[in-house]
């Protein structure tokens, strides 16, 4: 994820999540609505992660204008794809990194891959499907690319594979605790969406919201190296006591 050396604090287990940004992607523009970024940041929030693109053909039609919004408001930039492994995934990571630019300035976190769906393929199957993405994104990002998935579907589509525990982990888990359910093979966790209906000033209706497992500053530093292919600690940080 290319934040070598940078070391993270895990959440308390008495703690109670706390948001550091929303995820975002069409369905928060209802009627073609606009998100006030300066609103979510004045709120407190620290980053956004904004849908790029889906498959091999699909862009986000607010991407731009939300990637903007994002940056131009102080707040740090994440973008992701969303998986369609039916497909080449070669081509998939290609297509991302165009739309995306690279994801590796300054104010931008490391590029996300959604992995939600196993295109039918087995776990062995969407395994060389994910190592081929990795491979051909990174050789553009120079970064290690954060996964997002959820627990029930990586314990059966990839059979509770530790085979990627060298990515941080972006998990969605909506157990109402004070940390997240993990997925078999996993230590740890990076990001944590735990509510799909949360509010935020700026943003109409229900907006997923996401906790990080670190420090304040650990974030920022994440989203401001761009060198090396180094997760550091963040890949693993903290446990899921």
């Amino acid at each position: 994820m290319a934040v070598a050396a940078v070391t993270a604090t895990a959440i308390p287990a008495s703690a109670a999540p706390s948001s550091v940004g929303p995820d975002v992607s069409s369905w928060q523009h209802t009627g073609g609505a606009l998100i006030n970024w300066g609103a979510v940041r004045a709120a407190g929030q620290h980053m956004a992660m904004v849908k790029a693109t889906e498959s091999d053909w699909y862009v986000n039609p607010y991407y731009v204008p939300d990637a903007v919004g994002v940056k131009a408001s102080g707040l740090m930039l994440g973008t992701y794809h969303y998986a369609d492994p039916s497909k080449p995934a070669a081509a998939q990571a290609l297509f991302y990194a165009g739309v995306a630019l690279g994801q590796r300035g300054p104010q931008t976190l490391p590029p996300v891959l959604d992995l939600e769906s196993s295109g039918g393929l087995s776990p062995a199957g969407l395994a060389a499907w994910l190592r081929e993405y990795f491979a051909t994104l990174e050789g553009i990002t120079g970064r290690k690319t954060i996964i997002y998935t959820y627990p029930t579907f990586w314990n059966t589509a990839m059979a509770g594979s530790s085979a990627f525990t060298d990515h941080p982990l972006w998990i969605a888990s909506y157990n109402g605790g004070s940390a997240p359910t993990l997925p078999r093979g996993w230590g740890g966790w990076t990001f944590w969406q735990y509510t799909d209906n949360g509010r935020l000033p700026g943003i109409k209706g229900g907006v997923d919201l996401n906790a990080y497992n670190g420090t304040i500053p650990s974030l920022y530093a994440m989203g401001n190296n761009i060198g090396g292919l180094s997760s550091g600690s963040l890949g693993s940080a903290g446990s899921s006591s």
